[in-house]
């Protein structure tokens, strides 16, 4: 492909309403910036949730621009759709990394194409279920112990 032609497609990216989500966001305050307020305000929520119920030994960090929580292997990730390539059209997805080995006796995961990933998507804050939350991160910690 001519540098003419590249350029020109990366500059059509940057002026593109979704341009500024090309970088690479390296911090949760930096990823707030690029968040409308409804994402931002159900991304805070889980993020209270999960670091609430982790235990010392595990760490958060931004990983494909999104907040991913581990300990000994990932535990869960929070990736809102006003982020590309997580495939959530609207809302914020919570996504349990070892999520194909919970109970989750309440069903309250949705199993899709990822064999692993299992996830709730939330259309609001309000639809965000703190007790059904904290029950699957204690199993999924549990399992993260076991590793």
């Amino acid at each position: 492909m001519p540098v003419i032609t590249k350029f020109t497609k990366l500059l059509k990216c940057k002026n593109s309403e979704f341009g500024h989500l090309y970088m690479k966001i390296q911090s949760i305050p930096e990823l707030y910036e690029h968040l409308p307020e409804h994402e931002l305000i159900m991304v805070e929520v889980l993020r209270q949730l999960i670091k609430e119920q982790l235990p010392d030994y595990c760490k958060e960090k931004i990983s494909y621009n999104v907040p991913f929580f581990y300990g000994k292997k990932g535990i869960c990730i929070i990736w809102p759709a006003a982020i590309p390539r997580g495939g959530v059209k609207s809302g914020v997805l919570l996504g349990f990394w070892q999520g194909y080995k919970l109970m989750d006796t309440n069903q309250y995961l949705t199993h899709g194409t990822n064999k692993k990933i299992f996830y709730k998507i939330y259309p609001s804050a309000d639809s965000i279920d703190a007790q059904a939350i904290q029950d699957l991160l204690h199993e999924a910690i549990e399992l993260d112990k076991k590793s």
